[in-house]
């Protein structure tokens, strides 16, 4: 276990472009190192070695455990459906680790996670860096000061775009099994988002359909669903990969008994209407462009909150901002979701 005055040591599994992010800002962390590189692309290495001089490669999770230089963190930033069984294989080895979105694809997978950690007295990170946005932290800050009052309607909107040129022939995105659907892989953060600010869901209906993705993945590319709040109020969720060229919008609108608002742009990034009852909007700090990937763009970029939050809670100045038990709970509404196909 790390000190106050060690590094926190990561090793990265899975380095393509959000495994790389987590490299490069843990390679530029002053409280921590990186100290190992695990990809099954071989082909990779020299160009990581140019990238993270010094750092050695490992061609698969196995053969870092056995062999790998120590660590204190894990970072599972592979495909969807490995990261259950390499992030418990991490716990087990005495690592805590950090899983890329989403926690697991099944809640079963999830709470065999939980479980594991408990087991071992480590600690599992979801990386849910939407919490980090200025307008998502101010949303969950007047909501918890109360000052929305009881809520009425939450409406959120997810217009994104993602072609053939995402979806690659022979790759793991688009499949069933291995990417689990567009909620999981697209829209989990905004999942989250709802649950972490308003609390879970009931009396879940859905609709999905598939417009324009025939051929390029197993499952639908978009879904209306409509929901209770369990703490009050009543909601949709609107999603869809099916945009022309790029993404459209990611918002959530609340209608509520002191006022409304909406939180808007492509990415969520920014508060478009706020009018609430004797209240004024703050000054809120920028926020972080998006991720981008070339011809598509994600989430915003807010993955050197995440790895500040780590290193912060395995030197025992702070906790964990997404536990396991949330990332779990994820899970679970979006199989509540799917299982009404």
């Amino acid at each position: 276990m790390s000190t106050t005055t060690s590094p926190v040591r990561f090793a990265i599994c899975g380095v393509g472009h959000i495994g790389r992010r987590h490299a490069t800002f843990v390679y530029q962390h002053p409280a921590a190192q990186l100290v190992a590189l695990i990809d099954i692309r071989g082909e990779l290495q020299a160009q990581l070695a140019a990238e993270f001089p010094g750092v050695p490669f490992f061609p698969s999770l196995p053969e870092y455990l056995a062999q790998g230089p120590a660590a204190e963190v894990l970072t599972v930033a592979t495909p969807n459906h490995q990261h259950a069984p390499q992030a418990m294989a991490g716990l087990r080895h005495g690592l805590h680790v950090v899983v890329e979105k989403p926690l697991a694809l099944r809640k079963a997978d999830a709470e065999a996670i939980v479980h594991t950690a408990l087991q071992t007295g480590r600690l599992v990170f979801g990386v849910m860096q939407n919490r980090y946005s200025p307008p998502a932290a101010w949303l969950k800050q007047v909501y918890e000061e109360g000052r929305l009052g009881r809520i009425y309607l939450v409406q959120i909107n997810c217009f994104w775009n993602r072609d053939a040129r995402y979806y690659r022939p022979g790759g793991w995105k688009g499949t069933q099994e291995q990417d689990g659907g567009t909620l999981f892989t697209q829209f989990s953060h905004f999942v989250d988002l709802l649950y972490w600010v308003f609390g879970d869901l009931t009396n879940l209906t859905a609709r999905f359909r598939d417009f324009n993705h025939q051929g390029i993945t197993e499952f639908e590319d978009s879904g209306l669903v409509t929901f209770d709040l369990v703490r009050g109020g009543s909601g949709t969720l609107q999603y869809s990969t099916a945009v022309w060229d790029r993404n459209l919008e990611s918002s959530l609108t609340v209608v509520a008994e002191h006022g409304s608002l909406r939180i808007g742009g492509q990415y969520m990034d920014k508060v478009e209407y706020c009018h609430l009852r004797d209240y004024t909007l703050p000054q809120l700090p920028p926020t972080n462009p998006a991720n981008d990937y070339g011809p598509y763009q994600g989430s915003a970029a807010n993955h050197v909150q995440v790895i500040e939050n780590v290193v912060d809670t395995v030197q025992k100045r702070g906790f964990a901002t997404t536990n396991a038990l949330e990332g779990m709970k994820v899970v679970e509404i979006i199989e509540r979701i799917y299982s009404l196909k």
